[in-house]
Formats: C-alpha cells, sequence, structure tokens
C-alpha cells in the first residue's frame, strides 16, 4: 500500500509531530532554567550544565544504533518504544530529588528521544504516498525548525506562571497522548530477519561520543596544544576503527552501504556543511548584533527570528516542489539565497537599522529552508527502501553533527576580541555555505550523467 488512507495519515502525522516537538524542544526549553535547577538543587553551575549535555550526548551516539534496530523489529515499534521511555523519563526527571538523579533521568530521556528521532522520516516514509513524500518531509522540517526556535519563549513562559520541573512535566500529558494516538494510527512497517550489529553499536557510541566531546572542548583545552592533539589523534584512530569494522559487516550500524549511494552520501555531506552554518549563526550573530553593534536583547532576539521566521514559510513549499524538481537544483538555489544573504551581512553598514538586519537575516532562513526539505528527502529517497530507518538516522545525525562542530567553531573564535570574531564568523559561515552549494551541484551533473547512461 502507497501511504495511509486520509484519515489515518493524519492522525499518523500528528503523532510524529507530538513526539518530534517534545524531542527538539528538551534540548533547549530548559537551558534557561539552569540557574534555578542549581539552586534548589544544591549544584554548581559546571555540573548542573550537564542536565543539557548529557541528554544532548545520549542522542549523537545512540541514533544509528536505534535505527539499525528499527530495520531489525520495525519503526512503529522503536517508535512507540522510545515515545513510552520518553514519556516515563520526563516524569522522572520532573520528580528528581537531587541533580544525580536529574542527570540519570535526562540519558534516559534522551535515549527515548533519540529512539524517536531515528525512526521519524523513516515512519513519514510509510505514512505518505510516494508522490506526497516530499511534502510530507516539508511538514517534519517546519516543525523541527519551529520546535528549535520556540524553546527559549515557551520556557520564559512556563517559568513564569510555574517552577523548573513543569518544563517536564508538561510532557507527560501530551507523551500519552501521542502513545495512544501512535498505537491506532502508525503504520505497520516490514521487519528484516538480520543480526543486530550489538558491537558495532558500541564502537559507533564510543567514537562519535568521542568526536563531539573532543569538538566541543576544543577552544577550553586551546593552551594545553599537546593534549588537544593526541586527543584528536584518538578520536581519528577511533573514527578508522570504526570506518573498517563496519565496511565489513554485512549489516552495520553506521549506514556506511547507503553513504556510497552518490546521491545520498552527497545530500548528508552537504547537510552536515549547511547545519554547521547554522549553528555559526544561531551562536554567534547574538554577540555580534548585542555586543559588537549595540542592539538591546529584545532587538537582538527580533533579529534572530527572522531566520527562523523565514525557514517556517519557505519549508511546506519547498516540500512540494521537491515532489516536482530534483534535491541538487532546489538545494543549490537554496544554499546560493544562503550564501547571498550571509554576503549581504558581512557587507552591511558599521551601523545598521534593525530592518536592515532582518531583512537580511531573511534572506539566509529562506535559502536554508529551501534547501531543507528537499534535501532531506534526497537523503531518504535514495536510499533502498529497507535502509529507511538508517537513512532517517543519517539525517537526524548530520544535523546534529553539523550543529556541534559548529558549536565548537563558535567557542574557539570568541576567545578573541568580540568585533574580529563576529567578522570570522560570518566570514567562515559564508565559506561553508558555498562549499555545501558546490556539492549539492556536483548532485545535478551526477543525475545528468545517470540520465545520460
Amino acid at each position: 500500500m502507497d501511504g495511509l488512507p486520509t484519515p489515518q495519515r493524519h492522525w499518523a502525522m500528528m503523532a510524529v509531530a507530538i513526539a518530534i516537538i517534545m524531542a527538539v524542544l528538551d534540548g533547549t526549553l530548559i537551558n534557561l532554567a539552569l540557574p534555578l535547577m542549581a539552586h534548589d538543587l544544591g549544584a554548581s553551575p559546571s555540573l548542573v550544565v550537564w542536565v543539557v549535555s548529557s541528554y544532548q550526548l545520549v542522542i549523537t551516539v545512540s541514533l544509528f544504533p536505534f535505527s539499525a534496530l528499527g530495520d531489525r523489529i520495525g519503526y512503529r515499534a522503536v517508535f512507540i518504544g522510545g515515545m513510552l521511555l520518553f514519556t516515563s523519563a520526563s516524569l522522572a526527571c520532573a520528580l528528581a530529588p537531587s541533580v544525580f538523579s536529574l542527570i540519570g533521568a535526562r540519558v534516559v530521556q534522551g535515549l527515548g528521544a533519540s529512539a524517536l528521532m531515528s525512526v521519524n522520516i523513516a515512519l513519514i516514509r510509510y505514512i505518505f504516498p510516494k508522490h506526497a513524500l516530499g511534502r510530507g518531509i516539508g511538514y517534519n522540517t517546519l516543525i523541527v525548525a519551529l520546535s528549535a526556535s520556540a524553546g527559549p519563549s515557551l520556557s520564559a513562559a512556563i517559568l513564569s506562571i510555574a517552577p523548573w520541573p513543569w518544563l517536564f512535566g508538561i510532557n507527560v500529558p501530551l507523551g500519552i497522548a501521542a502513545l495512544i494516538i501512535a498505537v491506532l494510527s502508525l503504520p505497520r512497517t516490514p521487519i528484516r530477519i538480520q543480526s543486530f550489529d550489538l558491537s558495532g553499536s558500541i564502537l559507533s557510541a564510543v567514537a562519535i561520543g568521542s568526536l563531539v566531546i573532543t569538538a566541543d572542548g576544543l577552544d577550553r583545552r586551546s593552551e594545553n596544544h599537546l593534549y588537544a592533539a593526541l586527543q584528536i589523534l584518538v578520536v581519528c584512530g577511533l573514527l578508522l576503527w570504526l570506518y573498517r569494522d563496519q565496511s565489513r559487516k554485512a549489516h552495520p550500524a553506521i549506514p556506511i552501504d547507503i553513504l556510497r549511494i552518490p546521491s545520498v552520501g552527497l545530500s548528508a555531506l552537504t547537510s552536515t556543511l549547511c547545519y554547521v552554518v547554522q549553528s555559526l549563526s544561531y551562536v554567534g550573530l547574538p554577540f555580534l548584533f548585542h555586543s559588537v553593534i549595540g542592539f538591546s536583547v529584545p532587538e537582538a532576539g527580533l533579529l534572530m527570528t527572522a531566520w527562523p521566521l523565514a525557514l517556517a514559510l519557505i519549508s511546506p513549499v519547498s516540500g512540494r516542489l521537491s515532489d516536482r524538481y530534483s534535491a541538487g537544483l532546489l538545494g543549490t538555489l537554496g544554499l546560493t539565497l544562503l550564501s547571498l544573504g550571509l554576503a549581504l551581512l558581512i557587507f552591511m553598514p558599521h551601523q545598521p537599522a534593525v530592518a536592515d538586519v532582518f531583512w537580511r537575516m531573511g534572506v539566509c532562513g529562506l535559502g536554508f529552508g529551501l534547501f531543507q526539505a528537499p534535501n532531506s528527502k534526497a537523503i531518504v529517497a535514495g536510499s533502498p527502501l529497507h535502509r529507511t530507518g538508517a537513512a532517517s538516522a543519517l539525517q537526524s545525525a548530520a544535523r546534529l553533527l553539523g550543529q556541534t562542530l559548529g558549536a565548537a567553531l563558535v567557542a574557539a573564535l570568541l576567545t578573541q576580541d568580540l568585533g574580529e570574531a563576529s567578522a570570522e564568523l560570518l566570514a567562515i559561515a559564508l565559506g561553508f555555505s558555498l562549499v555545501g552549494c558546490a556539492a549539492s551541484f556536483l548532485r545535478t551533473i551526477l543525475k545528468d550523467k545517470e540520465g545520460a547512461t
């Protein structure tokens, strides 16, 4: 059957939407409450930061193992299990009596979120018919974008009327509702009789986790060059070991097999590069707007909303266009627009008005949104049907890896003068965007060659 009938399709998409909103929101929702948590739980600021870091790290290292499990037992089962885990852990977070129990509950919550993220696009491939797959992925892109940008505002609204445990408690009724809808409406997907790559899953968790921790902490070890070099060498060794281990296996945990498909590999590379650009911009530009140019905090906040607002407007349109035009074409156009927006930010007046910056940020958001949905569809649709789970996890992993590397670059740049750092930040972002644009354009060349043969 090509997709679900319309009433069931709407309910199934609602279950996926609620799950992704909760999983993405919980990555940023609690940042504002960290000082309150430290005070109430008697914890140091350096320790309470792990309430955020543990969640993000667990998601990053467990995406591929969960996708491999989804290929083996079905994406519906992994999704429902992830929702049960996430909802239960949210309740445990809300009731946590100490910072250590809170961090432990966040680790479990991260596992649940990872299970949801690893198969959400795989499920969309079965929820929507082939001719409307781009539309479904466009909706997913819109949900992720709005959820990621709404975290601080929603957190402030909740904290204005309730204590911080309610940041987690609100997930419980939503999770129960999503669980009921998922059980009743999600499609049953094919199950593959294959062995689960346990050793590869453990090795991938260690290697990817080491990469993320190393990238995140390089700025704090800038003066200890020998230690930083040794850590980078260890990470490279682990990644090489992981590659050789996975290349020899018929059913690897890391989807090296689909990365070898040119359209999928280039799309994953393009996605990673562009999320580096997004992270550089989202993390670094507030310093430029507030500390260098001199905009007030509310003005800087308004300027930062232009990008996700434009992305939200274009994502549904981009999804529909991806059902008619190639990802290479749409991605190249989108990244050309993103590069143009970054160049306009670089060459804007030294003392710009709010409107001068706002429309430039909007151009960036339109370009990023035009690229995102077609690129995600290219990763999923370009992969074999039985590797849909791996493709879904690959899309999420590219986002998380790009965002982590971008944040690490910002942290390293901010060790120097803010004015110089801001100029370098935009130049580096533009460089990554142009490389991504070239990688996207290469897909159109490959497609033309395939068509000629």
